[in-house]
Formats: C-alpha cells, sequence, structure tokens
C-alpha cells in the first residue's frame, strides 16, 4: 500500500516540491501578517523561512522516507523551541494550519482532476498530507509541553 501511495501520489508531490519557494514566502508572509499569529513577527525571517521550506520542499521525503521517530525529533524541536521563544502554543499549531492550507490551496490551483485516476492520486495526497501533519500537529504539542514543565520546575 505504501508502495502504491508513493506511485500514485509522486508526481504531485512533484509539483508541490517545485513550488517549494514560492508556497514558503507565501506562507512566511501569511504567518508574519495575520492577526492569529502576531508573535511569528518577533521570529527572524530566515529561521521561520528554512522551518517552512524544509516541509514543502521535502514533501515527498516526509510522507514517505521519514520515520515516525524523526517527524517525532523534528516537531518535538520545534515545539520546544517555540515554547522557550513565547510563542503561545495556539499560534504555534495555528502556523501548522496555515502551512498545511497552503499547501492544499496550492494542489487545488494546479492540479486538474481529469480522469478517475488523478482524481485519486489528488485524494491520496490529501489523505497522506493530512496524515502528516496531525502527527506534526501533536508532536509540535508534546515538545511544547514538555518544554513548559521543564521552564517551570527551573
Amino acid at each position: 500500500m505504501l508502495r502504491e501511495s508513493h506511485y500514485l501520489s509522486g508526481r504531485l508531490t512533484t509539483i508541490v516540491e517545485a513550488h517549494a519557494d514560492r508556497l514558503t514566502r507565501d506562507t512566511v508572509n501569511k504567518l508574519q501578517t495575520s492577526q492569529q499569529t502576531t508573535s511569528y513577527r518577533k521570529l527572524p525571517y530566515g529561521e521561520l523561512h528554512y522551518r517552512v521550506n524544509e516541509v514543502y520542499q521535502n514533501l515527498g521525503r516526509w510522507l514517505w522516507e521519514k520515520t515516525d521517530a524523526v517527524i517525532q525529533s523534528w516537531y518535538n524541536e520545534l515545539g520546544e523551541r517555540r515554547c522557550t521563544e513565547g510563542i503561545p502554543l495556539s499560534e504555534v499549531l495555528w502556523a501548522l494550519t496555515v502551512t498545511k492550507q497552503r499547501l492544499i490551496d496550492d494542489l487545488d490551483a494546479s492540479t486538474i482532476a481529469d480522469s478517475a485516476i488523478e482524481l485519486y492520486r489528488r485524494q491520496e495526497l490529501d489523505r497522506l498530507i493530512g496524515h502528516f501533519f496531525d502527527r506534526a500537529v501533536y508532536y509540535t504539542a508534546l515538545g511544547y509541553e514538555r518544554s513548559r514543565v521543564l521552564t517551570e520546575s527551573d
């Protein structure tokens, strides 16, 4: 099933990765101007750009090659970092939602499901993206909470 999912959605992830720079700029701009993520205005542009770009540029690897342990480590660290930076957890989780939604919107705009197979590929990729971001949200919150407990106990 994993190999079939990889095959069916590979072309769409190639499209996303080809648009990664534009997606990154748009997402970072939204994060630094949105009323839901006002704390992101104080983060260095370069660091925020790196984090967002890493997701888009390496979407295929994140979906099929990265183990759950690697994803957990990456997003635990993100949660811990945002906690120590004083970014509210609600804003951190909203930033992940914005990143996911920007990705979905780009796929909607750049792909046409002109056959049943194309529609299936798109639905499968949407499912994989949703699963990936569900894990990202959980592991980010876990890292954030762990950092908060450590900070409060000091």
